[in-house]
C-alpha cells in the first residue's frame, strides 16, 4: 500500500505526490468521484482509496504551521 497526495487537477488527471517526492498523473476515472486537491490517496491491489483521516491530518497540520508562522 501507498500513499499519494493530490497537488492539482488539470486535463483529465489528477497531478500526485508520491512518498518519494516525485509527481504522477492519474486519470480522474480510476480515482473515487469528488477527489480535490489536497485529498490523501491510498492505494492498494483494488485501486484508489481517499483516505479522509490522513487528509484531515495533514490539513489541520499545515493549518497549525501557518497559525504558528503569522502569530509569531
Amino acid at each position: 500500500m501507498r500513499l499519494l497526495s493530490i497537488d492539482r487537477i488539470e486535463n483529465g488527471f489528477a497531478v500526485c505526490e508520491n512518498e518519494n517526492k516525485t509527481f504522477e498523473n492519474i486519470p480522474l476515472e480510476m480515482l473515487p468521484q469528488g477527489v480535490k486537491e489536497g485529498d490523501v490517496l491510498r492505494q492498494d491491489e483494488n485501486g484508489f482509496a481517499l483516505d479522509r483521516e490522513e487528509t484531515q491530518r495533514r490539513r489541520k497540520q499545515a493549518f497549525d504551521l501557518l497559525n504558528k508562522l503569522l502569530n509569531q
